[in-house]
């Protein structure tokens, strides 16, 4: 008996007839599913119901959603139970996030932080992991950047400040374009102190980064 007291995920596949990839997937799923890793599989022909693609903003197929992650394309069965791990895993957003960006799918990250707003935390804290790839440390600016000034980051404003003040420079560095990108006077301050960091790169990035925001917030800033 399994020691595994999680409940497993449930599994949604979207395909076509047409699709070559699909049974794969579909097999790959369906023994998981056999083997009680996958508590529910739903699988969806998109050609007779094509207004659940425009629900899901599936764009081509196979289309998979295990838990909260959403996959596309051709997936081999260890890799399915690979996120059905992460699916059970405090980690598993934040390794989501970095295979997205590692992929290049930034508008598919942009879409997930915009239908699911609390997975930024997941974004954050792979902001503030020193071993974070540099590919995805440029895609989650990427996506900050495409919600600079809105609601959503403005509520982050204690974790950047956080991430300010991080041991490794290179989140530091980060950091002060984050802040900026609030676009809240309240950071001012904050970025001038990174303006004397001991990190020549931290500084400049400030030094820039303040600029830019009192451009946006006008002379009248200190």
């Amino acid at each position: 008996m399994s020691s595994t007291s999680s409940v497993p995920p449930d599994a949604l596949l979207l395909l076509t007839s047409r699709c070559p990839h699909c049974p794969t997937v579909l097999q790959g799923l369906s023994g998981l599913v056999k083997s009680g890793k996958i508590g529910r599989l739903e699988v969806i022909n998109i050609e007779a119901h094509p207004e659940i693609a425009e629900q899901y903003g599936a764009r081509s197929v196979p289309w998979i959603r295990i838990g909260q992650f959403e996959l596309e394309g051709l997936h081999s069965p260890a890799e399915l139970a690979t996120w059905v791990q992460r699916a059970g895993s405090p980690h598993g957003v934040a390794d989501y996030f970095s295979n997205l960006l590692k992929d290049g799918q930034l508008d598919k990250a942009i879409h997930v932080i915009q239908r699911k707003p609390e997975q930024l935390d997941a974004l954050l804290q792979l902001a503030g992991n020193p071993d974070t790839d540099l590919t995805v440390r440029i895609g989650i600016s990427a996506v900050l950047e495409d919600l600079a000034g809105e609601a959503l980051l403005r509520k982050k404003l204690p974790a950047l400040l956080e991430l300010s003040r991080h041991d490794d420079p290179r989140v530091r560095a980060d950091a002060c374009h984050f802040l900026m990108l609030t676009g809240l006077p309240q950071v001012v301050e904050r970025l001038q102190a990174m303006t004397q960091d001991e990190d020549r790169s931290v500084r400049n990035v400030a030094d820039d980064a303040l600029e830019e925001l009192r451009e946006l917030l006008g002379d009248g800033t200190p």
